[in-house]
């Protein structure tokens, strides 16, 4: 029996480069597409925010000496070319999807209403947010929250290629160690990077559980959403 009834996962455009150094692998794709599916199998309603940084990220382009906000809006560009391919992947599964957007584009998306967003949902629907929260300076982390909390998900599903949140980088430190559970307080003062600070204080305000875990290995999205062990779970401390 799943443990959410409604979910928002959030998938990092990183996660879809697979063994590429740039760009979209259709195998991660595929197998991204089933598990999400197999979610809908047991009537989780299930929402996506998508970044991405497999094809443009708008932080690192600034650093360079590109205008923030121009390298910000090129960025949610990259989010909408991710969520019409998993769109595609899903599609070919046989999910129902709706890509909806936070910038106008309406040749390929909806626009973003919440209303519209919650029906979708309560048909069955996958529906995908790209665009971020359509404006600059803000992660697709902190729209993942934000979208979370507008279409009344019990749970923010971070997707991530490390097994949970560490102490300190494992892939630096072979003696890291993973937490199975924090308070958004540990991950805020402690600055464990798991999501950026925006993010994990509009969760924390509102209550929303975070749960972080491995994409990699198959089947995690369902063991998350089943309430298993899996990964770390981010809380105000109340939830067992």
């Amino acid at each position: 029996m799943p443990k959410y009834k409604r979910v928002l996962l959030k998938l990092s455009g990183e996660a879809l480069i697979g063994e590429q150094n740039y760009g979209i692998d259709n195998k991660v794709l595929r197998n991204i597409a089933r598990q999400i599916r197999d979610l809908q199998e047991l009537d989780v309603e299930v929402a996506t925010v998508i970044g991405g940084g497999n094809i443009f990220r708008g932080v690192a382009a600034s650093t360079r000496g590109m205008d923030r906000a121009s390298a910000d809006y090129m960025g949610m560009l990259a989010t909408a070319i991710n969520g019409l391919a998993l769109q595609d992947a899903l599609e070919k599964v046989g999910c129902f999807t709706r890509v909806m957007s936070a910038l106008k584009m309406d040749a390929v998306a909806e626009p973003w209403i919440r209303r519209r967003a919650i029906r979708h949902l309560e048909k069955g629907r996958l529906v995908i947010f790209v665009a971020g929260t359509g404006n600059p300076y803000f992660t697709t982390d902190t729209a993942a929250a934000l979208r979370g909390m507008e279409i009344d998900a019990e749970v923010l599903l971070k997707a991530t290629k490390v097994d949970g949140i560490y102490d300190k980088d494992p892939a630096l430190h072979p003696d890291a160690t993973l937490f199975r559970k924090l308070t958004y307080m540990d991950a805020l003062t402690r600055e464990l990077r798991v999501m950026d600070t925006p993010a994990i204080s509009l969760c924390k305000d509102n209550n929303l559980p975070i749960h972080v875990f491995n994409l990699t290995v198959d089947g995690n999205i369902k063991r998350a959403v089943m309430g298993e062990d899996v990964g770390t779970l981010v809380t105000d401390g109340s939830v067992n």
